[in-house]
């Protein structure tokens, strides 16, 4: 069987742009929100942060061919590059543009419209929108030719020596089969020849073929279907996101089957996505490079009895999504160790049979005291009772014969409660000496009689 290519899907979003700087503020990159992620609960591994590549910047020549050196080095085939294009507007093309330019980046390469909305809250949803995809009458055909350089370089990655083109969301598109027809035909007109539309399993769609495309690519954690484990955490604050064991998201997919025949497999090393949704997030808990390493042999394993291509392609989600806590660029906490099992899966040397790692974070409700309504309210009251006092402090500090009334008061009760422990204490000492109560009413009349005098 021919060995499989791995492509990792690539997020350009690492460079100033002024649409980020309008919206977020002067500077914002991806690693803006990266830098402020907390843990949500004790075990949480957050924030992920860069070791050998560092906080790069995508305009930077060096750093790309640097990521393809490193990604080469570990098995990795190609890059499936995120694209931004609105109605004729682009965002974070500045690299992609350069990496066309660039002869020295010799990685070969996809693309994968990202079709949705780009909204403020960062998951697809409709609030709070920053820039819309539209729809317009003319978007088929000058999407396409947008996309006519690309094609046309000899990096390009094909399938049957059809360029292949992802879709994010097709089921977003007014007229999907319309608009396949229009890409169709016009890159049969242009000379590039036949287009190879390939859908993404996204938000419930499991079926490319409803569209007119020729392929699906499993997008994961997109369309999982495994329960969370909320309730077995102690989270360090309220939480409306999911957390989800690693081997069991895993194991869904290695599992499932689809009716349609023609779908790429694709995993993911990791996933947390704290960065960008913070108590609304999804965590993937034990994303670990065994974890991984094993999905991933068994993946190659399955797909070398079933392949669309030759050689099968495999996805990989993804090479630099920092924000989400999927990347194989190396972190802190495990430096190359998510290369490393790349690696090793696809030379066939992995020694793995199972999932490695599947228990809960060290601190959980089985060991730790419960959160209940009431407590959890009098947590809320003392939190803004403590605000409150901040307050009034603040208004005394700026008079000064306010203040210093309530110096007095501070210090007169102050003497007041350092007497009052002091009574008790000694009354508690004179309990523990005094010998032990009388047993008849003679004896506790004469004791009482003594205490008097």
């Amino acid at each position: 069987m021919p060995d499989p290519k791995f492509i990792a899907f690539y997020l350009t979003q690492f460079h100033p742009t002024p649409e980020n700087d309008e919206w977020w503020g002067k500077g914002f990159t991806e690693w803006t929100n990266v830098t402020k992620a907390l843990p949500l609960f004790e075990g949480h591994y957050q924030p992920h942060l860069p070791s050998d590549l560092g906080f790069y910047d995508l305009r930077v020549r060096e750093t790309r061919r640097e990521q393809i050196r490193l990604a080469k080095q570990y098995g990795i085939d190609g890059f499936c590059y995120h694209y931004y294009w609105f109605s004729g507007t682009r965002l974070l093309h500045k690299p992609l543009d350069d990496m066309l330019a660039d002869p020295a980046s010799d990685m070969p390469f996809c693309l994968c419209w990202a079709n949705e909305n780009w909204t403020k809250r960062w998951d697809g949803a409709e609030q709070q929108v920053l820039i819309k995809q539209k729809y317009l009458p003319d978007d088929d055909l000058e999407f396409i030719k947008s996309l006519v350089p690309f094609f046309r370089d000899k990096r390009y990655i094909r399938i049957n020596g059809a360029p292949l083109l992802i879709v994010y969301r097709p089921q977003l598109l007014p007229n999907p089969r319309r608009t396949a027809g229009i890409w169709r035909e016009y890159c049969e007109r242009m000379g590039i020849g036949s287009v190879h539309l390939c859908a993404a399993l996204t938000y419930d769609n499991e079926d490319y073929r409803q569209f007119g495309f020729d392929s699906g690519v499993e997008f994961p954690p997109h369309n999982h279907h495994v329960r969370n484990v909320n309730g077995q955490i102690n989270f360090y604050k309220p939480f409306t996101g999911n957390v989800m064991l690693y081997h069991t998201v895993a194991q869904s997919f290695l599992n499932r089957s689809y009716a349609a025949p023609n779908v790429f497999r694709c995993v993911f090393p990791s996933w947390d996505n704290t960065a960008r949704r913070d108590h609304r997030a999804v965590v993937i808990l034990n994303g670990t490079p065994a974890n991984y390493e094993y999905w991933l042999a068994e993946t190659i394993r399955r797909a070398r009895t079933h392949s669309l291509t030759q050689p099968p392609l495999i996805f990989i989600n993804a090479w630099n999504e920092w924000a989400e806590g999927c990347h194989l660029e190396p972190d802190r906490k495990y430096q190359r160790g998510f290369l490393e099992a790349t690696l090793r899966a696809k030379k066939g040397t992995s020694t793995l049979t199972e999932f490695q790692d599947t228990g809960l974070p060290s601190v959980s409700l089985s060991s730790a005291r419960p959160r209940t309504f009431f407590g959890d309210l009098s947590q809320i009251m003392v939190y803004h009772m403590s605000l409150k006092r901040g307050i009034i402090w603040g208004w005394i500090n700026q008079r000064p014969k306010v203040k210093k009334t309530a110096w007095l008061i501070y210090r007169m009760w102050s003497k007041v409660r350092a007497l009052c422990d002091q009574k008790k204490a000694l009354l508690d000492a004179n309990i523990k000496e005094d010998p032990p109560p009388p047993r008849t009413k003679a004896a506790f009349l004469k004791l009482l009689k003594n205490h008097h005098k």
